[in-house]
């Protein structure tokens, strides 16, 4: 899982500063605002010490205070650190940060998938001790109802988005676009909806004859796909099923990478969203 960088415990700080952070971070995860009482009690510190610090940090519009009600929430400045970590953030590199870790947790290869202009691509791969039989590497662009990472994009992307995809695989035979048992748009419907559902896709032999693959989707803080770390094997040894080891640990990274650039689940539909 990624994790966020922390400060080395032996360095000396500045008390004060802690205490003040403190208080903002029980702004941020409550989500909501809150009455002083409510917050010192969540800070574990006496009502009047808190609100010293938070008229220091008023100040300094890191937090304001509602003029009916008193209750404190996140300041403007508050808002502009966020922006600005978040024009920092490089989706890639932090997902990048979490393969060599996934790889070896599942021991299986595991890679990263962007949406390009013709479609899914593979930015990033990290190969296990076994490596998998396959002609696919970095650079290469995979069909959208074939392969795992595809049918991630399917379906969280927007419809307008992946539809001429999903028409012109359809267009062509089943053999030729190697599309498994989706044959018709109710079909491939379904399928997606149950991806949706699961936040997990998987395909069995589908792409390449004998190799199995899952994936699972990151999110930005908008809500939007915008990656999708996928583990591919043998179809011999890999499990590719949505209860094995693979999926759950799959699952996980994908989450831990999508908090890591600012996604919450109470702010975003996760049903649609658009690859930046």
């Amino acid at each position: 899982m990624v994790k966020a960088k922390r400060p080395v415990k032996s360095q000396r700080g500045v008390q004060s500063a802690e205490v003040a952070l403190g208080l903002l971070r029980v702004l941020v995860d409550a989500g909501k605002s809150m009455m002083l009482r409510d917050l010192a009690a969540s800070a574990r510190m006496p009502a009047a010490k808190a609100h010293r610090y938070l008229v220091s940090l008023a100040r300094e519009g890191l937090v304001e205070q509602e003029s009916t009600g008193g209750r404190y929430d996140l300041g403007p400045y508050a808002l502009d650190l966020a922006l600005a970590c978040l024009a920092r953030l490089d989706h890639v590199r932090v997902a990048s940060g979490a393969l060599e870790e996934l790889c070896q947790r599942v021991d299986e290869t595991v890679v990263l998938a962007v949406w390009g202009n013709q479609g899914p691509v593979f930015v990033r791969w990290e190969e296990a001790p076994h490596p998998v039989a396959t002609n696919v590497r970095v650079g290469s662009v995979v069909p959208v109802l074939s392969s795992a990472s595809g049918r991630i994009f399917a379906a969280f992307l927007a419809p307008e988005m992946v539809n001429p995809f999903i028409d012109q695989e359809l267009k062509r035979s089943t053999r030729s676009a190697r599309a498994g048992d989706l044959g018709s748009r109710t079909q491939i419907d379904a399928m997606l909806a149950e991806v949706r559902r699961a936040r997990l896709a998987s395909v069995s032999g589908d792409l390449l004859t004998g190799v199995n693959a899952i994936s699972a989707p990151v999110f930005d803080h908008r809500g939007r796909v915008v990656l999708a770390i996928t583990a591919i094997g043998d179809a011999r040894r890999f499990d590719a099923s949505p209860q094995g080891k693979v999926a759950r640990v799959l699952r996980e990274t994908a989450e831990s990478v999508s908090r890591r650039i600012g996604y919450r689940d109470d702010r975003a539909n996760p049903a649609q969203g658009i690859a930046a």
